[in-house]
């Protein structure tokens, strides 16, 4: 599993994917009061445009009806995190960029403790999908103040639309040529098995 990680961060890099994030301040977006700075489903609703309220963990079940949901990373869509360990309120992130069918970045808030402080934005996180059927049920998230990848496997949900259109592109728009040449290289790295 290191080994295909690593082929997956490899890949990434030649896709020209910045491995890790960039911080913002809780001012870079101030289109809603932020007292504290920002938490995840108050950042995720102004960035996406995806209207629903509550935590994090109920975005799932509320965009039933309203959003179309899936498996599949498309930019401005919103990946819903299940409570995990510590994380009881479970987490989303916007899709920022998708870089393979088995990496994305996102931008998302309050995930790592930067400085000491919880509530910052992070720009073009790096998310790794490490399920064994390539679903994106399970992923690790880079973490800044350590600088690596880490060991936790977060499940997730999936993924909400911001709309029925959106939702069936799929991954077609975001693939270019340099992703393609990426999973060839994938296949050979894992003997076949992208």
């Amino acid at each position: 599993m290191a080994k295909r990680l690593t082929a997956l961060v490899t890949a990434a890099l030649i896709a020209g994917a910045t491995i890790g994030a960039t911080t913002f301040s809780a001012g870079a977006a101030s289109a809603e009061s932020v007292s504290n700075g920002w938490q995840c489903a108050q950042f995720a609703r102004l960035f996406s445009g995806i209207q629903i309220f509550g935590d994090a963990y109920t975005w799932w079940r509320q965009s039933v009806g309203k959003y179309e949901r899936g498996s599949a990373p498309e930019v401005g869509a919103v990946l819903v995190f299940k409570p995990h360990g510590g994380m009881k309120l479970g987490h989303v992130a916007v899709v920022s960029q998708v870089v393979t069918e088995r990496v994305i970045q996102v931008t998302h808030a309050n995930w790592s403790r930067i400085d000491g402080t919880r509530g910052q934005v992070e720009k073009d996180v790096t998310v790794v999908d490490v399920s064994t059927t390539g679903d994106w049920s399970q992923v690790k998230v880079w973490n800044s103040p350590t600088n690596d990848l880490g060991t936790t496997i977060y499940p997730t949900f999936g993924f909400v639309y911001k709309g029925a259109q959106e939702a069936q592109s799929g991954t077609a728009t975001a693939k270019n040529d340099s992703a393609d040449a990426i999973s060839k290289l994938l296949s050979v790295v894992s003997g076949g098995n992208p």
